[in-house]
């Protein structure tokens, strides 16, 4: 053995170990990655040791004995996660003048598992910031830490020694100043989107764990930065890294790290993926993770061509450099603006604006000397950033140009600046949010809700240029964007109940979410925004709440057919009875918010979910339950009992829904709600019926 570097014993008891490539001693451990040298990084499991327990010699001793036992196999990393890359939260409602207290912000702690921070932001400044929390325990390694950043590691391959947690790529201090930045006046993009930026939580602490490196992010860092997170004492963990597909729980380091993170009372919310259109594809879906969509806001950034014919054409992107003023527009020969097609061609495009036949971001043109670009996209709802004047059209829109240019003698074009309009529509889900089914556990619906995640403004890295310029504030989108909305509104909720658990805070943000409008958005409803948009002025005071802990998550696992090895690796467990009851049952019997069920076309079908529901609103409440969105002679939803009366706080109740019917005609949806009302609060619980294959 070359060297080991253990990491923290709890929660997680997993050992980052570097062997040589010819070691095979530890029979059936898949390898997960290597740093070029000849050695290769391992994960070893060794169970799970309760908060209470020391690190004693003989302990030791018994992990490093009982590794070789306790798995059969570790997580297969071959194929790397990736970072899923201020109008937003006006647009939620939630304004900086709401009834937030610094002062209980002040005791929450968020972790950010993502590329790092940019310390010397002003969104990160700790101005009128005591102390952090007592309970802290966390460290700062190689990085400047305030009383707002109060812990800060790094992680690259089982590395830490050494490096800098540092933010180079800019997701990192994005994310974390959407989270929790402070409010900051007169910030842009080159004037573009001008405003305040702030975070949700701005008097909460920021502890931040890198572990994502050149849009990489590996099994071994990010199950030893959940590691350490919780044991340094973080409250909630904000994930914007995903995979293109969804990945089994056992061999899923985000299901894994963060069911740790759940049992030590801590929520992971994280990005539910950017491989959009296809069902199936959302991604971070176990049950205890929030899994987050992306979806608009009624700031829309657009961008106009302007015709020699005086035809203007509306398009998109993040396009702050001065307007271009009735340049040449040509077609290359192949449609190209590849850089190797178009210096292949032999002709000139400097001044001219290349019409451009799919999409790019102008760096094709940007080398061949080119003025401009129009580029044709397939995502008409968000801007991306061009490196030259230039926007993104739809085909129908570049057809139409391009008819212009065959018929002109001499076409041009005027490419203004980009700006901001109004959408009345907002919010609509982003075209490259990941949708359901949740292919692993087809009977939990997947995303869980919608935040903004389109043309977001928020700090960014100095070090990552933009456009080729050195910027303090950037606009990007994607899950990674919507996912620390969610976040910062978690941890808002949990500034007001310290004592909730992460399932719990789940469900006050679900079943507060503001219904959308289908009509609005592609086919899917639910299964592409989950229970609505994330309404984080709403969720501090619920009402009601679902509750779910490990043992429930425990014997869903085992419902659902995991046996003692599969189960071990999502719960560093070695107790052999945990299924001791038996593999009946199935996901719908989980305590969950909403409730989903795959049915056959065409066929009668019943399910049955049973759940509970505990009262945190007011002592003596009851409520009484409706069905919204079911039409007499479809499916049909029915609620037993429908009143429940509740004498005290904290008092739990149960009840059944039974769905029933069948999905005919090419219907593949069929969606409603249960709402349980005590005449002020609405506690919204989703129920779609569905015939998608993930």
């Amino acid at each position: 053995m070359a060297g080991a570097l253990m990491a923290p014993s709890f929660p997680i008891l997993a050992a980052i170990i570097f062997l040589a490539s010819a070691v095979t001693s530890l029979h059936a451990f898949d390898q997960i990655g290597g740093d070029g040298d000849g050695r290769q990084v391992y994960i070893v499991y060794m169970g799970y040791r309760s908060a209470g327990e020391s690190p004693s010699s003989e302990g030791r001793l018994g992990f490093s004995a009982a590794h070789h036992e306790l798995l059969n196999r570790a997580l297969d990393d071959r194929t790397h996660r990736r970072p899923l890359t201020t109008r937003s939260w006006d647009f939620l409602g939630f304004p900086k003048t709401s009834k937030q207290s610094l002062e209980l912000e002040g005791d929450v702690i968020i972790g950010m598992l993502d590329t790092g921070l940019w310390p010397d932001s002003p969104s990160f400044s700790d101005e009128g910031f005591g102390p952090p929390p007592s309970r802290w325990k966390g460290a700062c390694h190689n990085f400047t830490c305030n009383n707002k950043i109060i812990g800060a590691r790094a992680y690259h391959h089982g590395i830490t020694e050494g490096l800098s947690p540092v933010d180079t790529h800019g997701h990192g201090t994005h994310t974390a100043s959407t989270v929790a930045g402070r409010v900051v006046g007169n910030v842009s993009l080159g004037g573009l989107a001008a405003g305040t930026a702030r975070g949700a939580v701005p008097g909460a602490r920021l502890a931040i764990y890198k572990v994502c490196w050149d849009d990489s992010c590996s099994d071994a860092d990010m199950l030893a930065a959940f590691d350490d997170a919780v044991a340094d004492g973080v409250d909630v963990i904000s994930f914007s890294i995903g995979s293109k597909m969804p990945v089994r729980y056992f061999e899923d380091a985000a299901a894994i790290g963060s069911f740790h993170a759940m049992r030590g009372g801590v929520l992971t919310s994280a990005a539910a993926g950017n491989s959009g259109l296809d069902g199936g594809r959302v991604s971070n879906v176990a049950p205890w993770i929030l899994s987050v969509a992306a979806s608009s806001t009624d700031r829309r950034l657009v961008d106009k061509l302007v015709l020699g014919n005086g035809k203007t054409i509306v398009g998109v992107s993040i396009n702050f450099f001065p307007e271009l003023k009735k340049a040449p527009l040509i077609h290359p020969i192949n449609g190209s603006c590849e850089p190797e097609s178009l210096t292949v061609a032999g002709r000139s495009y400097k001044g001219k604006i290349l019409l451009c036949a799919s999409w790019n971001n102008g760096s094709g043109p940007a080398v061949v000397g080119a003025a401009g670009a129009v580029m044709v996209t397939y995502e008409p709802d968000v801007a991306w950033q061009v490196t030259l004047p230039g926007l993104m059209v739809t085909q129908d829109q570049f057809n139409g140009i391009l008819a212009y240019v065959n018929r002109t003698r001499n076409p041009v074009g005027t490419i203004h600046t980009s700006e901001a309009a109004f959408d009345s529509e907002a919010p609509i889900v982003a075209g490259f949010s990941s949708p359901g089914p949740n292919a692993i556990t087809p009977g939990i619906l997947k995303p869980d809700l919608s935040a903004p995640g389109i043309d977001i403004l928020a700090a960014w890295s100095p070090l990552s240029l933009v456009a080729g310029r050195s910027v303090a504030y950037n606009i990007d989108s994607g899950t990674s964007m919507a996912c620390p909305h969610a976040t910062g509104a978690a941890a808002y909720v949990k500034s007001f109940h310290p004592d909730w658990s992460p399932a719990m805070i789940m469900s006050a943000l679900i079943t507060t979410a503001t219904q959308m409008d289908p009509s609005h958005n592609r086919g899917g409803a639910e299964l592409t925004y989950g229970a609505g948009q994330l309404n984080p002025a709403q969720a501090r005071d619920p009402g009601l709440v679902y509750d779910a802990r490990e043992g429930d998550y425990v014997r869903m696992l085992c419902a659902q057919g995991y046996n003692s090895t599969q189960l071990r690796l999502v719960t560093g467990s070695d107790d052999a009875t945990a299924c001791h009851g038996g593999r009946k049952g199935s996901a719908a019997d989980l305590n969950y918010p909403t409730m989903a069920f795959h049915a056959a076309p065409g066929k009668n079908f019943t399910a049955r979910f049973p759940r509970s529901v505990t009262n945190v609103g007011l002592p003596g409440s009851v409520y009484v339950a409706k069905i919204v969105g079911s039409r007499p002679g479809q499916t049909v939803v029915a609620v037993s009992p429908r009143r429940l009366a509740f004498s005290h706080l904290h008092q739990s109740m149960s009840f059944t829904v039974t769905v029933s019917g069948a999905l005919h005609d090419g219907n593949e949806y069929f969606s409603a709600a249960v709402v349980w009302s005590d005449g002020e609060r609405q506690v919204r619980s989703p129920v779609i019926v569905h015939t998608v294959d993930a």
